[in-house]
């Protein structure tokens, strides 16, 4: 039976209203898909901001607590209001009202009152500045006196062998256990009332000069030549001998007599650097007073040609025979016996450690109309790699 228009119109009606209502069911279900999954979206992201809150609460609390005793911004700064308050008028009041709180650094005040944090490491960092042994020497910063270090003396034994030879047992390491010597050092800067009563005098500059002036030259000693008796065994107090790195007890410096008396000549600067193992050349430097400068800057090679290099340009150092020159005033002159000049790696071979916690005990009695400042700081000093420098002495 033929269609007609009519059927056909039909059929269109019939199809376009299926499709309708097709579209009406699909926008239904994307709808309720949208709707759920906004309503997912919306719970995490709630649940990562939740989480970036809860980190930022933690950094913030690590910084205001990463010392001893939760020591907040406020604290600190509570703490040097305080101290200097204390410094200026003698007022204990608010230093001592920090120690009931069990402020950690804060000390018993009949030993006297810990400087704040800042001015501390202030003091440490303008010590190296002055002390040439700071400059050089690898510094530690410790919070205890119990700091050791186990030092490898000769390595585990190793070989070669063939690919069917058997593996013959290694030697265990030697190790050895270096310890600081400990000293504690002090100065005692004096202040008028007046100065302390003048507005306009800065107490925190002052007395963190006074106590550098004071503490640098004491500590250049130690750190040098001391004795290890109240104060830190210097670099080269230690024994010295002739015998090579291999043969030498571990602890001792290995040292070189000049070829002529009295003095130090071209031939010995050439011969000594080369006493120190390649891989303590690197970094590696000379080390003695400025009389001896003096000398050396004298010396000629064969050809007529000066050891020392004057730096040409500002900020390059200058160097004998390819190498710096550290000028400690600790060091004695060029004289027949004395161990005049080093060469080595000093960061490898000698440890400065500074413990924090200075403290200040305010004098207004002793020294009338002054007022004392009675400062200690503890500091240590300890050989760890003998190998890394060389001595010159000169011969008798």
């Amino acid at each position: 039976m033929p269609l007609d228009q009519k059927d056909l119109e039909q059929v269109t009606d019939a199809l376009s209203s299926k499709f309708d209502e097709m579209k009406q069911k699909n926008d239904k279900e994307l709808e309720a898909v949208k709707s759920e999954i906004t309503g997912k979206a919306k719970e995490i992201a709630e649940e990562v901001k939740g989480l970036q809150s809860l980190k930022d609460e933690i950094d913030e609390s690590l910084k205001k607590g990463a010392r001893p005793g939760n020591n907040n911004d406020a604290n600190v700064e509570e703490h040097k209001n305080a101290f200097y308050d204390f410094i200026k008028t003698g007022n204990e009041d608010g230093l001592i009202e920090l120690q009931q709180k069990s402020l950690s650094t804060v000390v018993d005040a009949d030993g006297g009152f810990a400087v704040p944090e800042n001015l501390d490491r202030e003091i440490v960092s303008t010590l190296r500045d002055e002390n040439v042994m700071r400059q050089a020497c690898r510094v530690i910063t410790v919070g205890t006196p119990e700091y050791k270090k186990l030092v490898n003396t000769h390595g585990a034994a190793s070989g070669w062998v063939g690919e069917t030879d058997p593996r013959p047992g290694t030697n265990t390491p030697k190790l050895e256990e270096v310890k600081p010597i400990w000293g504690e050092i002090y100065a005692n800067p004096q202040a008028t009332k007046t100065m302390l009563e003048d507005v306009f005098f800065n107490a925190e500059s002052w007395l963190n000069q006074e106590l550098v002036e004071e503490f640098a030259e004491q500590e250049e000693a130690a750190f040098t030549i001391g004795d290890g008796t109240k104060k830190p065994k210097g670099l080269f107090a230690h024994t010295m001998t002739t015998e090579a790195d291999d043969a030498r007890a571990f602890g001792s410096l290995q040292k070189k007599l000049t070829g002529a008396s009295g003095k130090i000549t071209a031939d010995d600067i050439k011969t000594f650097q080369f006493m120190l193992r390649k891989k303590y050349r690197k970094g590696a430097s000379y080390m003695g007073n400025g009389n001896t400068l003096a000398e050396l800057m004298l010396l000629k090679d064969a050809q007529g040609n000066y050891l020392w290099r004057p730096g040409l340009e500002e900020g390059t150092p200058a160097l004998l025979c390819g190498y710096k020159y550290l000028e400690n005033e600790a060091m004695p002159d060029m004289v027949a016996g004395a161990n005049a000049l080093s060469f080595g790696n000093f960061q490898r071979a000698y440890y400065i450690l500074d413990r924090m916690g200075t403290s200040v005990l305010r004098d207004p009695f002793t020294n009338k109309p002054f007022v004392g400042f009675y400062t200690t700081k503890r500091v240590g000093g300890m050989l760890v790699d003998s190998n890394a420098v060389k001595v010159l002495e000169v011969a008798a």
